[in-house]
């Protein structure tokens, strides 16, 4: 079974970069290169939402929420996908997770986001 493992989060001031990464374990390279993988992420209270993805091609998209601020990319030699987040806002708050487009694996641990001044 896929796992994926999410890091790169803390408490952080509103502006700024910060950089999430997420490994995916229990794959071939081969097969993670072509799957299309997503960032979600869930707020207290709120359900979890896909906020970027990519496909093996590359192609992006983004929630409105964060487009022009989130970029998504990956490293299909590492089995790894990132999130840049820049313009970060105190609604940005919540546990990021990855997954496939579809979610359709385990989901992992994520990685808390805390915006605050």
């Amino acid at each position: 079974q896929v796992q994926f493992v999410e890091s790169g989060g803390g408490l952080v001031q509103p502006g700024g970069s910060l950089r999430l990464s997420c490994a995916a374990s229990q794959i071939s390279a081969n097969r993670f290169s072509i799957l299309g993988m997503g960032w979600y992420r869930q707020a207290p209270g709120n359900q979890r939402e896909l906020v970027a993805s990519i496909t093996g091609g590359g192609n992006l998209g983004y929630a409105d929420s964060v487009k022009g601020r989130f970029t998504i990319s990956r490293d299909n030699a590492k089995n790894t996908i990132y999130l840049r987040m820049d313009s970060r806002k105190a609604e940005d708050t919540a546990v990021y997770y990855c997954n496939s487009r579809q979610g359709g694996f385990a989901w992992g641990q994520g990685t808390q986001v805390t915006v605050s001044s």
